[in-house]
């Protein structure tokens, strides 16, 4: 037995926090930009993921305009940095709906650092940082894709294992349905199948 929803007949939230339980677990992009003006912004975006391999490409979505949105598309530029257990509550911080124009990295004293390729200063406790330049934009509804070609990665070595981000270190954060945050839990690990190897759905073996 299922319960059926049709997004036509909802109001767009009751739908939205319906898909955000469960589309679950969602990464977190931090994203930092600069304004034209010089003013640094840093928000999380849980709409976020890789979207090609060669060229780098990863992507988020800005559901509305924010600051973080207006930045990208004056500069062409900005820095994933990622979301770890250890900045939770800056994160969370990070997300409040400051005015226009205010620093959420003032606003939530985090430290800064200069990024190598890119104007927009990475997150300098965080041990990931993407930096991109925008590959191109996309509208849809109410949203806008945001496309960034990732021109340099910095990764702390503290996280590295054999030259290997090791998940264990890495200690990201992850988005849920209504206030919930994920972290990693237990970790499984299997290896793709080939099929000169196969032997019949798992289930059966």
């Amino acid at each position: 037995m299922r319960t059926d929803f049709d997004p036509a007949a909802m109001p767009r939230n009751e739908f939205y926090r319906l898909l955000t339980a469960t589309v679950v677990p969602r990464p977190i992009a931090w994203v930092s930009t600069t304004s034209a003006d010089g003013t640094d912004n840093l928000a999380p975006h849980s709409f976020f993921t890789i979207a090609s391999v060669a060229p780098p490409v990863v992507q988020f979505s800005s559901v509305g305009r924010k600051d973080t949105l207006r930045n990208v598309e004056a500069t062409g530029q900005f820095v994933v940095n990622l979301a770890p257990e250890g900045l939770f509550g800056q994160i969370n911080d990070t997300g409040t709906d400051f005015p226009h124009g205010v620093s959420e990295f003032e606003a939530a004293g985090i430290a800064t650092e200069p990024s190598l390729r890119v104007k927009p200063p990475r997150v300098a406790a965080s041990p990931v940082a993407l930096e991109c330049e925008v590959h191109s934009t996309l509208g849809i509804g109410d949203s806008t894709v945001v496309f960034g070609r990732v021109v340099h990665a910095a990764v702390s070595q503290d996280v590295l294992v054999d030259g290997h981000p090791e998940l264990s270190r890495l200690k990201p954060l992850s988005r849920l349905g209504k206030d919930e945050w994920g972290t990693v839990g237990e970790v499984r690990e299997i290896s793709r199948i080939r099929h000169a190897d196969w032997r019949g759905p798992a289930g059966d073996r």
